[in-house]
C-alpha cells in the first residue's frame, strides 16, 4: 500500500487561532494514524498578506503543539522545494503555459468592482460566479483592452460534474459550471491563484491525502480538473473537517487575539489543555482532559468526527494564568 502523505498548507497572515490548530491537528492525526508523512507548505502567494515573520511564528507554534512534519517548511527540507509558494512562480508559469497551449485560458479585464456590480449570481461562500464577459473577445478587443490595463487569466471551465468521495462528508458531486464558472488562475498583478498553486503543489510534492476545513470542500473540483488537464497525479483522498466556531456561532478569525496561539501560550504551561479541548469537541475523547498530540493517534477515526461544525464553549475548561 502506498504510504499516506498528508500536508499542512497554512497562509501565515497572522498568528494561528484555535480553528487553525484544529485543522492541523486533524491533518496530522489522519496521516500519523496510518504511519504516514507530513509536508509543510507555506502558502504565501501574496507576500504582502503573509510576511515571513508569521511563517516563522507558525513553525514555532506547530513545534510547541507537538505537530511535527517530515518535509518542507522554511528550511526547504526535502526533495520538492522550494516549499514557500512565493518562490514557486516558475512552476506555476509552466503550468499556465501548458493550459494556454491547450486553449484552456483567456485574458480577463474585468475589475473587482465590475464583477460585483454584474448580475452574476453570488455563491454562498461569497464568490461571484463569473458571467463570461471576456470569454469570447476578439484579438483586436484583447489588444485594445491590454493597452489600458493588464489582464487576469481565467480557465475555460467545461460543462461537467466532478465526483469524489470525502473521508468525512461522503460522496460529493460538484457542477463546475454552476458552482465555479471560469475561475481565475492568475491575478492581473501577476500573482498566481490558490486553485492552480494548490493543485500543482499537491501533485508535485507527492501529497496523497488533503485534510482541510469544510469551507474548502468545493475547491476539490477545480483542483481535480486542473490535475487532469495538466496530466498530474491528484491526491487519492480528501477529508473536509468541521469548522470551529466561536460560542455565538460566528467564524473564528485571526483578529480574535484572545484565542490566538501567542496569547494562549503566554497563559498556559503547555499545549495539552488546548489539544484536550479540541479532541473532546471533535469526539476523539469522551470528555475533556489535557492530552498530547501523540496521545490522540490511537483515537483518531473519521467516523468519530461530528457531522456538523463545532462551537467553542463560552468558558474554557482550563484556567489561564495571565501573561
Amino acid at each position: 500500500m502506498e504510504q499516506t502523505v498528508g500536508r499542512f498548507a497554512p497562509t501565515p497572515s497572522g498568528r494561528m487561532h484555535l480553528g487553525n490548530v484544529l485543522c492541523y491537528l486533524l491533518a496530522w492525526l489522519a496521516a500519523r494514524s496510518r504511519g504516514g508523512r507530513i509536508v509543510l507548505r507555506i502558502e504565501d502567494l501574496d507576500t504582502l498578506r503573509a510576511p515571513l515573520r508569521y511563517a516563522r511564528a507558525l513553525e514555532d507554534d506547530l513545534r510547541w503543539l507537538g505537530l511535527d512534519w517530515d518535509e518542507g517548511g522554511l528550511a526547504d527540507a526535502g526533495p520538492h522545494g522550494p516549499y514557500c509558494q512565493s518562490r514557486r512562480g516558475a512552476v506555476y508559469a509552466q503550468a499556465l503555459e501548458e493550459l494556454a497551449r491547450q486553449g484552456r485560458t483567456y485574458p480577463c479585464f474585468c475589475s473587482r468592482a465590475e464583477l460585483h456590480a454584474a448580475q452574476a449570481p453570488h455563491l454562498s461562500d461569497g464568490r461571484v460566479l463569473y458571467a463570461g464577459t471576456c470569454r469570447e473577445l476578439s484579438d483586436e478587443e484583447i489588444a485594445a483592452r491590454a493597452a489600458r490595463r493588464a489582464p487576469a487569466v481565467r480557465l475555460r471551465v467545461p460543462e461537467e460534474t466532478v465526483s469524489f468521495r470525502d473521508l468525512r462528508l461522503g460522496p460529493q458531486r460538484i457542477d463546475l459550471t454552476r458552482q465555479w464558472g471560469d475561475f481565475l488562475i492568475r491575478r492581473s498583478d501577476g500573482v498566481f491563484c490558490y486553485q492552480l498553486a494548490a493543485a500543482v503543489d499537491d501533485a508535485r510534492m507527492g501529497v496523497t491525502q488533503v485534510v482541510r476545513g469544510a469551507d474548502l470542500a468545493a475547491s476539490t473540483a477545480p483542483q481535480l480538473l486542473l490535475d487532469r488537464l495538466l496530466g498530474l497525479p491528484a491526491p487519492a483522498e480528501f477529508g473536509h473537517i468541521p469548522l470551529l466556531l466561536s460560542p455565538d456561532g460566528t467564524r473564528l478569525s485571526k483578529r480574535d487575539g484572545a484565542l490566538d496561539l501567542g496569547a494562549l501560550r503566554r497563559m498556559l504551561p503547555g499545549p495539552q489543555p488546548i489539544l484536550g479541548l479540541l479532541a473532546s469537541l471533535c469526539g476523539l475523547i469522551d470528555r475533556y482532559e489535557p492530552v498530547s498530540a501523540a496521545d490522540l493517534i490511537p483515537a483518531f477515526d473519521w467516523a468519530r468526527l461530528p457531522a456538523g461544525d463545532v462551537r467553542l464553549p463560552a468558558h474554557l475548561p482550563f484556567p489561564l494564568t495571565g501573561a
